[in-house]
């Protein structure tokens, strides 16, 4: 009796890949958390929570790489809005920390300013903003690096397919991009191309392969699309396909609306549930009709587990927190700009957000890949040929 507890505990820690939906419904929890709050210590502990999961739940495949690629967004982000707040509306507030000559402006511009004085208020202002935006940005990045996005186009359902596969191509750019420098890099290292040659001809040695390998990738993918017949109209009334695409333009529309006003504080609550329940209702009815037109089948069809339903969870847990946190005392989860202070952080809201780190450590690893194509590694190719951005890297 004690071994077959044992033996379910080390066969649910097998080396395996989670379902995609489990990881992105974790990754929108805590990106809606995020949206939440401008309390700077719970958006440094929720980037702290996603760089701790992708690092230790991260697999070995090159669309994950792209996962600093997103760090950097967030980097960027942040920098940009302090930024903007000290070239344009930097005096918002008493507590003057800067003193700028301003730059006047002609009578239409007015409203505008260019430097000038500029004040903790402002700067504070634009960090906060900037760092939700980044933080928003950084977990979605997170998305795309544990979830695999042909597994995820796989678990499309039928009426959501073709879109599926536009917005799947759409979430894999930067992955493919990634992998295309990283492959072009490896190439110029080991042909000793790495020094000399000044940064022109540096940055037209890795551009352009790039672009060129990204550009094949688009007519491969365009091809093998139109071979397996995406965009036929089949064998559905015009009529029929007015009414379905008519009820799913109007159910996801409902469906923003409603979302935006749960999500946003300021909006009356009695538009939130009503307007978001319409157009759950509506998109499934479009849905179920689309679904009727199109035959797909599946191989091996994904399944969810205890793994996956506790990670869904945790990303649940991370959001429903936030929420209750923000009708309790929303004012440690929006610190003050008026009065100038420390911002303060509670205990709830805190560990609602520690929840979302569990799925690093009560999950199974990924399944490593087979010894060959890695991000690190040399890449599988014909045997006396290299991959196109290679053979482009030095042409």
């Amino acid at each position: 009796m004690t071994a077959r507890p044992a033996a379910r505990m080390a066969a649910y820690f097998l080396p395996r890949d989670l379902h995609p939906a489990a990881w992105w419904v974790w990754t929108l929890g805590l990106a809606v958390a995020a949206s939440r709050t401008t309390n700077p210590w719970l958006l440094l502990t929720i980037l702290a929570v996603v760089c701790h999961v992708v690092v230790a739940r991260r697999p070995d495949a090159p669309w994950a790489m792209a996962f600093r690629v997103y760090v950097v967004l967030g980097v960027v982000i942040v920098s940009g809005r302090v930024l903007f707040r000290l070239v344009f509306g930097g005096a918002e507030g008493s507590t003057v920390i800067l003193r700028l000559p301003e730059i006047p402006l002609p009578a239409w511009a007015a409203g505008i300013r260019l430097f000038g004085d500029v004040s903790a208020e402002s700067l504070l202002g634009g960090l906060y903003d900037g760092l939700r935006l980044a933080t928003m940005v950084i977990c979605l990045g997170a998305g795309n690096a544990l979830a695999n996005p042909k597994r995820l186009l796989k678990a499309m359902p039928p009426a959501l397919y073709e879109i599926g596969t536009a917005v799947v191509v759409a979430l894999s750019v930067f992955p493919q991009l990634a992998e295309s420098v990283l492959r072009v890099r490896r190439a110029r290292r080991l042909r000793g191309g790495m020094g000399g040659g000044g940064r022109y001809r540096a940055l037209r040695t890795v551009v352009i392969p790039v672009l060129e390998d990204a550009l094949e990738r688009s007519m491969h993918l365009a091809a093998s699309m139109d071979v397996r017949g995406y965009g036929r109209a089949g064998a559905v009334p015009a009529r029929a396909r007015a009414a379905t695409g008519l009820l799913m333009i109007a159910g996801l529309s409902g469906l923003c609306v409603g979302v935006y006003a749960t999500l946003d504080g300021s909006t009356p609550r009695y538009l939130a549930f009503p307007v978001l329940t319409g157009g759950v209702l509506v998109a499934l009815t479009g849905f179920w009709f689309a679904g009727r037109r199109v035959r797909r089948t599946r191989y091996r069809p994904d399944r969810w587990g205890l793994a996956e339903i506790l990670v869904a969870a945790c990303g649940v847990a991370v959001a429903a927190a936030l929420f209750a946190t923000s009708s309790v005392d929303p004012t440690n989860l929006n610190p003050s700009l008026t009065d100038l202070s420390w911002p303060m952080l509670s205990w709830t809201p805190l560990l609602g957000v520690l929840a979302g780190v569990l799925p690093a450590h009560l999950t199974p690893r990924p399944e490593p890949t087979v010894p060959g194509p890695t991000a690190s590694g040399p890449t599988a190719t014909v045997p006396g040929r290299e991959p196109p951005a290679v053979e482009k890297a030095h042409a």
